[in-house]
């Protein structure tokens, strides 16, 4: 992961119209409740919102990360931005703390989801460790575009 900051007016843009792809609002009346879980989730890792952005910023970033989570590309794609950089540059500005779990660089929606599942305490990796697992470079291979 990269230590640069989002660029300030794209974040600004992504931030005023976040637009979650036509598929997952579609999915969201089904799957409201990953949505909630994932804010959770995201919600407990936030910073604070800095004195000199709109407040309920973190909020903002965390429900369109989670609404767009319902979508079928990469987390990126469907959050309409133009790389995972900015997307990785999101994580660690809004959420470091969960930033600096994805240790392995995991695949950002595969890792929120991992996550969900160790908060319940349901482990159903196909190995005992990642790097063993048949499917790993589904989680950690390099992203097509």
């Amino acid at each position: 992961m990269g230590s640069r900051p989002p660029d300030p007016a794209l974040l600004a843009t992504w931030l005023v119209v976040p637009v979650p792809t036509p598929l997952a609002l579609q999915r969201l009346p089904q799957r409201g409740d990953e949505v909630d879980d994932l804010m959770s989730l995201l919600m407990d890792h936030a910073e604070p919102d800095p004195p000199q952005c709109p407040t309920g910023l973190r909020r903002a970033v965390a429900e369109a990360i989670a609404q767009a989570s319902l979508g079928d590309n990469h987390l990126w794609q469907d959050l309409q931005l133009p790389s995972r950089a900015e997307l990785s540059a999101l994580f660690e500005t809004h959420f470091p703390r969960l930033a600096a779990r994805n240790t392995q660089n995991m695949k950002w929606k595969k890792f929120l989801y991992k996550q969900l599942c160790e908060r319940e305490e349901i482990f159903v990796c196909k190995s005992p460790s990642c790097a063993v697992c048949s499917d790993y470079a589904q989680c950690f291979g390099p992203e097509n575009t």
